[in-house]
């Protein structure tokens, strides 16, 4: 009988309740056109001959009646910060795109969808709505703005994942670049290079969006330098780094760094027009988040399409297991960045 169990399924509790294998499938997703005394001789057969619905079927039958219904095709949604005028939308700053996040989510079948808080009056509670409205259950979110608006939306209805440690609370599931690596074989190379006193000039957002590993792994690479060569961070004053200028030149001069871990744009006109340093003659240049339009200049690639892709992963995971809402306990998915070579190094 149990292996009979096993092949047949629903036909043979249907068997045993004396009804049909239709209304032994409606008992167990509860619908509600089950009269109750149908519905308890159904639940007795299945008990009495040991069947067990399988859980990854009935979700995933689960998720093709509600495509029927909904006549669409399941999507992803996108939520990034978009307040107008933040420091955050500086074009010096990089984030994961909509293309690879869209280019893992077909893989796993959905279609991506993105949303932007703060624009058009778009607020977390009218997101939430609109998200729910449209059946949207997965979400990947991407903070972009100092506001944290994404904070606000009402997570108890979402597979969710996000990207990097800008968002604190609710603490999620997140797939971010684990930059601790990336700093300290950026120092190895660079030391390997004959480079002696490695400076780091970046924004407090930057270091905060990656659990503030920029500064831990630069310091503990700097117990093993002589305290000579060791040269402070410099965390710019404000989150806008064209706002940086004085500091910058200012730390650069009292520290005298023969190499900097920064950014690609700004950095590179204050090192010649306002102190004199030609790159890489005088100074070397690392840009600390590169990117193919940075061809110019050595640098640390996060790998974003891989970021994304284990941030959509988390999502379907999620969604195919049933959980939503915020996790007892979060999971981390850190992507290992590369080191580019390039001119701006002697």
């Amino acid at each position: 009988m149990a292996r009979r169990v096993r092949i047949n399924g629903l036909a043979a509790v249907a068997d045993a309740a004396g009804v049909s294998p239709i209304t032994v499938s409606r008992v167990f997703r509860e619908a509600a056109n089950v009269a109750p005394d149908t519905r308890e001789r159904v639940l007795t057969a299945a008990k009495r001959i040991g069947y067990r619905p399988d859980p990854v079927i009935a979700r995933l039958m689960s998720v093709v009646r509600g495509a029927k219904q909904r006549k669409t095709h399941p999507a992803i949604g996108v939520v990034r910060d978009d307040t107008l005028g933040d420091d955050l939308h500086d074009p010096a700053y990089q984030y994961v795109s909509t293309h690879d996040i869209r280019s893992r989510a077909e893989r796993h079948g959905y279609l991506v969808e993105e949303f932007s808080l703060g624009r058009d009056g778009l607020t977390p509670r009218r997101l939430t709505s609109i998200l729910r409205t449209r059946g949207i259950e997965g979400l990947v979110i991407s903070p972009q703005s100092s506001r944290l608006n994404c904070s606000a939306l009402d997570y108890r209805h979402f597979a969710t994942a996000t990207l990097g440690y800008g968002l604190q609370s609710p603490y999620l599931h997140r797939a971010c670049t684990h930059m601790w690596q990336g700093i300290l074989g950026a120092a190895e190379t660079l030391t390997s290079r004959g480079y002696r006193r490695i400076g780091l000039a970046i924004t407090d957002w930057i270091d905060a969006r990656l659990d503030h590993t920029y500064s831990g792994a630069l310091l503990f690479y700097q117990q093993g330098v002589p305290l000579r060569d060791r040269v402070p961070r410099l965390i710019f004053p404000a989150n806008n780094p064209a706002s940086g200028r004085a500091a910058f030149c200012s730390w650069m001069k009292e520290f005298r760094p023969d190499v900097v871990i920064s950014f690609h744009m700004y950095v590179p006109d204050w090192l010649k027009k306002d102190l004199g340093l030609q790159i890489p003659e005088d100074i070397g240049l690392v840009v600390h988040d590169w990117t193919e339009a940075m061809r110019g200049f050595a640098g640390i690639n996060h790998c974003r399409p891989m970021v994304a892709a284990a941030a959509v992963d988390l999502v379907a995971t999620q969604l195919m297991q049933n959980e939503r809402g915020i996790p007892e306990i979060p999971k981390q998915i850190l992507v290992r960045p590369t080191w580019v070579d390039g001119p701006s190094l002697r």
